[in-house]
């Protein structure tokens, strides 16, 4: 009778370690999901926005300034901007005081750049560097674009967000096929899930026969992009590469660097101001729009 009340007592307590091990397992395993969803949660959450702006510029020196139905193309980009939900301030960045004067003139805040910057992206670095807080992600906004979406903004932050293997994020739209050889127009391809293969100022993918094949969807890049602000700051120690000189694209070398890029797709008109002409253009739209 004493053996076998020892063998139950035995079994019992062997059942009731196990048990233990398998309930402190199970609360382990729930504690670490919860810190894990937690990151998750707090992941790439501070956004700032920065438009960079410079008025010399080789095809159209002073753009930033010019008027557009009445209002500097820099305070139209900006007023866009702030419609976006997912930033958390909004700057202007240049090294021009005029551009200065006039944005602080419609209440944008400013932050003053050098000159020696050699693109949006070195230049958003900068005053990602003078900003009193510290932010998770940075989008650079281009000052170009009066028309600016802001759900794409928000797009293009909430793309970055979901990909923790990319380092930058940016949008394109379908490219209409009068714009297929403008090398203004930069073209862009992508894999099947949704990174960056390539960019070109020419036509990409290019076909036997040198022409638009109405049939294929042809993507235009927009210019807005953002960043994990981290990889930000290690952007300008990188070198130039070969097929960013040859392209004079800057995100060719984070390509090049093997840096990954996610890429959103949206239905967008690109409105891009990159010459004198392009003014006229965005003025009659706005017109049918009737957008003031």
């Amino acid at each position: 009778m004493s053996v076998c009340s020892s063998s139950s007592s035995s079994s019992t307590g062997k059942a009731w370690i196990v048990h233990s091990i398998l309930a402190g397992t199970a609360i382990a395993v729930a504690i670490g999901a919860h810190a894990f969803l937690g990151r998750a949660r707090k992941f790439r959450t501070r956004v700032v926005g920065i438009i960079p702006a410079r008025y010399a510029s080789s095809r159209f020196e002073g753009k930033p300034l010019v008027h557009i139905l009445g209002k500097p193309m820099i305070q139209r980009t900006w007023e866009r901007s702030k419609l976006a939900t997912t930033l958390d301030h909004l700057v202007v960045a240049t090294d021009d005081e005029k551009i200065a004067e006039c944005c602080r003139g419609f209440g944008a805040d400013v932050i003053m750049t050098s000159e020696s910057c050699q693109n949006g992206t070195e230049r958003c670095n900068e005053a990602l560097e003078k900003l009193e807080k510290k932010y998770d992600i940075v989008v650079n906004i281009q000052g170009d674009e009066p028309l600016i979406e802001p759900e794409i903004i928000d797009g293009i932050v909430k793309a970055l967000q979901a990909a923790p293997d990319a380092v930058f994020s940016t949008a394109v739209t379908s490219l209409k096929p009068e714009d297929a050889f403008d090398t203004n127009r930069v073209k862009c391809v992508v894999d099947n899930r949704g990174y960056a293969i390539y960019f070109s100022r020419g036509l990409i993918p290019f076909n036997k026969s040198a022409k638009v094949n109405p049939q294929f969807p042809y993507m235009l890049h927009l210019g807005i992009q953002s960043y994990d602000s981290k990889f930000l700051k290690i952007y300008p120690k990188l070198q130039p590469t070969p097929l960013q000189l040859e392209e004079d694209l800057e995100q060719l070398k984070v390509l090049e660097n093997g840096y990954k890029m996610k890429v959103i797709k949206v239905e967008h008109e690109a409105h891009g101001v990159d010459t004198p002409e392009d003014v006229e253009k965005i003025e009659s739209l706005m017109r049918e729009r009737n957008l003031s």
